[in-house]
C-alpha cells in the first residue's frame, strides 16, 4: 500500500490556519476543568488509606466505588449528555456539569459511612458525564486538522496534572488536617470554575475549520444525524469500534494501577502521606504529561503520512512499558519502585491522544460530542468500571495467603492485560489498512 492511500483527509487551508488567542484561552480554561475533573475523581484513591482507617472500607469496596459504581453513572449518562450537547450550547452543558460534580465532591467529605460515600461518588460520576465529550468537540472546532492532535494532547494533560495536584494537595491536606477537608476545598474550587466557563468560553462554530468533504463515514452533512444513527454508525464502523476496545483494554490496566498505587506504595512499600505528596506527585506530573504530549506530537507528525500511526504509537508504548511495570511491582523498596514506575507511567498513556484525535477526525462535526461520549462509554466501562473493581477483588482474594503483599500479587495479574491491549491495537491497524484500501479502490 502506498503512503498516499493511508492518509487523512485534511483541509490545506485549515493546515495553514493559526489558532488565535480565543482558541488558546478556551483551551487553557477547558484544560483546567479537566484538571479538576481528574483531581475530584482521583481524590478517593489518593486518600484511600485514611478513608479505610476511619470508615472500615475494604479493598473490594474501594474498587467498587472508584470503579464500577462510578463508571456506570459516568459512562451511561455521557451518552444522552453528548447527544444533548451536539444539539445545544456545548460550553453551557460543560459549565453545568462542572458545577454538579464539584458539589458532589464536596459531599464526599461529609460522608459518615460507606453507603453515603458511595452515593456521593455516584453523583460525581453523574456530573463528570458532561465534562470530557463536549470539551473534545469544542477544541476540535477551535483548532484545525494538523494542529488538533497537539491541542487535544495539551487538553489531555488535565489527567496527569489533576492526578499530581490531587496527590500533592490531597495528601498534604489529609496529613495536616483530614481527608474530609481535601474533598470540601476541591469541591468549592470546582463550583467557582464552572462560573468561569459559563462566562468566558464562547461556543465555536461547528465544523468551521473542517474541509467541506471531510466526512469519511457519513457523507451527507446537510442534516444532523439522529441519536440512534450516530450510535449505530459508531458501533458498526470497524475503526471506531476497535479503537474503543483497544483503549478499554489499556484503561483496564491504567485505572487499576492509578486507583491502587498510592495504597500499594503506602501499605506495602512503606511510603508516608508526606512522601507520596512530593515524590509520587512529581512522577505523575512529569511522566504522564510527557506521555500525553509526546504521543500527540507524534500523531500530528506521522498520521497525515500513515494513518496506521494511530494504532502503532500506542502499541510501541505498551510494549516498552510492560517489563518496567513488572519491575515496579517486584521492587523491594519504594524508591526503587518509583524508579521502575516512571517510564511506564508515561508510556501507558500513549493511547489516549491518538484515540481521541482519530475519533474526532473520523466523524462529522455534528457527531463529535456523541462519538467522543461513545468512545468514553466503551473504554471507561471496561477500564474504569472493571479495572479497579478487578484489582481490589483480587487483592482481597490473596489476603488470606499473602497478608503482607496481597496488592503486589494482584498487580502481577495485570501483565496479561498489557498483551491483550497490544493485540487489540494490531487489530485496529488492520482495520485502518482495510479502510484505506476500500477508499482507494
Amino acid at each position: 500500500m502506498s503512503v498516499g492511500q493511508d492518509t487523512l483527509n485534511v483541509n490545506p487551508a485549515a493546515l495553514s490556519a493559526r489558532p488565535g488567542a480565543r482558541a488558546w484561552s478556551a483551551l487553557v480554561i477547558l484544560t483546567f476543568v479537566y484538571v479538576l475533573n481528574f483531581l475530584d475523581r482521583q481524590l478517593l484513591s489518593i486518600l484511600a488509606k485514611p478513608i479505610q482507617d476511619e470508615l472500615g472500607v475494604t479493598d473490594t469496596q474501594l474498587g467498587l466505588i472508584s470503579g464500577l459504581y462510578f463508571a456506570v453513572f459516568y459512562c451511561v449518562l455521557a451518552i444522552p449528555v453528548g447527544w444533548l450537547a451536539d444539539r445545544t450550547n456545548r460550553t453551557k452543558v460543560l459549565a453545568f456539569a462542572c458545577g454538579l460534580w464539584s458539589a458532589a465532591t464536596a459531599a464526599c467529605g461529609l460522608a459518615a459511612n460507606y453507603p453515603q460515600l458511595a452515593a456521593a461518588r455516584m453523583a460525581v460520576g453523574v456530573g463528570e458525564a458532561g465534562g470530557v465529550p463536549p470539551s473534545y468537540a469544542i477544541i476540535s472546532d477551535y483548532f484545525p486538522s494538523g494542529s488538533r492532535g497537539t491541542a487535544l494532547s495539551l487538553f489531555n494533560l488535565g489527567p496527569p496534572i489533576g492526578q499530581a495536584l490531587g496527590i500533592a494537595f490531597g495528601a498534604s491536606i489529609a496529613a495536616a488536617y483530614s481527608w474530609r477537608s481535601a474533598f470540601i476545598v476541591v469541591g468549592i474550587i470546582g463550583v467557582a470554575t464552572a462560573l468561569i466557563v459559563w462566562v468566558f468560553v464562547r461556543e465555536p462554530k461547528r465544523g468551521g475549520l473542517d474541509a467541506p468533504a471531510a466526512a469519511p463515514i457519513n457523507k451527507a452533512p446537510a442534516e444532523k444525524s439522529s441519536f440512534w444513527a450516530t450510535f449505530a454508525m459508531f458501533f458498526k464502523h470497524p475503526v471506531l469500534l476497535r479503537v474503543a476496545l483497544a483503549c478499554g483494554a489499556t484503561q483496564f490496566v491504567t485505572y487499576a494501577v492509578l486507583n491502587f498505587t498510592t495504597l500499594f506504595l503506602m501499605r506495602e512499600k512503606g511510603m508516608t502521606l508526606n512522601e507520596v505528596a512530593v515524590y509520587y506527585a512529581l512522577l505523575i506530573a512529569i511522566f504522564v504529561s510527557a506521555g500525553m504530549y509526546v504521543s500527540g506530537r507524534l500523531i500530528d507528525h506521522f498520521a497525515p503520512r500513515a494513518k496506521t500511526a494511530f494504532a502503532y504509537i500506542p502499541t510501541i508504548g505498551l510494549a516498552l512499558a510492560l517489563p518496567l511495570f513488572v519491575g515496579f511491582v517486584w521492587a523491594p523498596s519504594w524508591p526503587l519502585a518509583l524508579l521502575f514506575l516512571a517510564l511506564p507511567t508515561g508510556l501507558n498513556y500513549f493511547y489516549l491522544s491518538p484515540a481521541v484525535t482519530l475519533v474526532q477526525e473520523e466523524v462529522r462535526p455534528d457527531q463529535r460530542v456523541l462519538s467522543g461520549a461513545l468512545l468514553l462509554l466503551v473504554m471507561n466501562l471496561i477500564g474504569l468500571g472493571l479495572g479497579p473493581t478487578y484489582l481490589g477483588a483480587v487483592s482481597d482474594y490473596f489476603r488470606p495467603t499473602h497478608p503482607d503483599n496481597s496488592l503486589q500479587m494482584a498487580f502481577y495479574t495485570l501483565a496479561p492485560f498489557y498483551l491483550l491491549a497490544i493485540a487489540l491495537f494490531f487489530w485496529l491497524a488492520a482495520a485502518i489498512k482495510r479502510e484505506a484500501k476500500t477508499r482507494a479502490a
